[in-house]
């Protein structure tokens, strides 16, 4: 039985998943692009399995100051990056979708 809230979803094409206009802060941008030029998010669990601290790198091997926790869990919840069998978070599909180009200097 479906509810009106999913038969408005189904009459006008609305996707019950996390939808790919979120609004993105300049600080999450900026991680998100340099996670899908090649970089990764590496964590540290404590002793209960949670994680405790993170390490954001870009494709070169440069440590980024401007990834902290807080914004790790924000991306985290909004499936942006993922993690699979204990590797480094990368991102996801949704952030790929999420991402908003910007001009490369290379």
């Amino acid at each position: 039985m479906l509810s009106a809230a999913n038969v408005f979803a189904c009459a006008f094409g609305h996707r019950s998943r996390v939808s790919s206009k979120l609004n993105i802060s300049k600080s999450e941008q900026r991680v998100l692009h340099a996670l899908a030029q090649g970089g990764y998010i590496q964590h540290l669990k404590n002793d209960k399995g949670r994680i405790e601290s993170i390490e954001c790198f870009n494709r070169d091997g440069w440590l980024l100051p401007q990834c902290t926790l807080a914004i790790f869990k924000k991306l985290r919840s909004k499936g942006a990056i993922a993690s699979l069998n204990g590797a480094p978070y990368r991102i996801s599909r949704q952030g790929l979708t999420l991402v908003r180009s910007q001009l490369d200097n290379r």
